[in-house]
């Protein structure tokens, strides 16, 4: 069989129905090319049990499929990679959280007794400054300037660790 005679007087028909299929002339062409190349290498595999030009459709129907089995592999992969990048992201703000927590904890321990106790309280249990003072037997106004005065202390110790 000639090659170059196949090649002419098919390549139009293959052409156009991978168009159809895809509406991309870039990957209709493409395939088209890939579909002669799979015809000339397996040329001898053709029984002539068919008409040439419906081998070539059948070559050219697969290489459709199998790349639109890889686009939505690829799309997949993408998608895979996104979802563990951004779980590797939630990862790290936790691990960096986590770090900050304990960060803060060593920075409250260094703290006074007592002014532990009311950031302890007013973080951790969320109590009103007014609870705070009753608990400790102070008054609202106590609770809150301890309070403010330990979160100074805090916020100094961050502002000369990040310096």
């Amino acid at each position: 069989m000639d090659i170059d005679k196949i090649y002419r007087e098919y390549f139009e028909t293959v052409y156009k129905y991978l168009l159809y299929l895809s509406h991309n002339e870039d990957l209709a062409e493409e395939l088209t090319q890939e579909t002669f190349y799979k015809a000339i290498k397996n040329i001898k595999k053709f029984r002539e049990e068919s008409k040439l030009s419906t081998w070539l459709i059948k070559i050219a129907k697969n290489l459709y499929f199998d790349e639109i089995k890889r686009q939505k592999n690829k799309e997949k992969n993408e998608i895979l990679e996104i979802q563990i990048q951004n779980f590797n992201e939630c990862i790290e703000d936790t691990i960096v959280s986590n770090e900050e927590k304990n960060e803060l904890k060593k920075k409250i321990n260094t703290l006074d007794e007592i002014s532990k106790q009311v950031v302890f309280f007013r973080i951790s249990g969320e109590l009103s400054f007014k609870e705070i003072g009753i608990l400790l037997g102070k008054s609202e106004n106590w609770a809150r300037v301890t309070y403010y005065r330990a979160k100074s202390k805090l916020m100094k110790g961050v502002e000369d660790y990040v310096e």
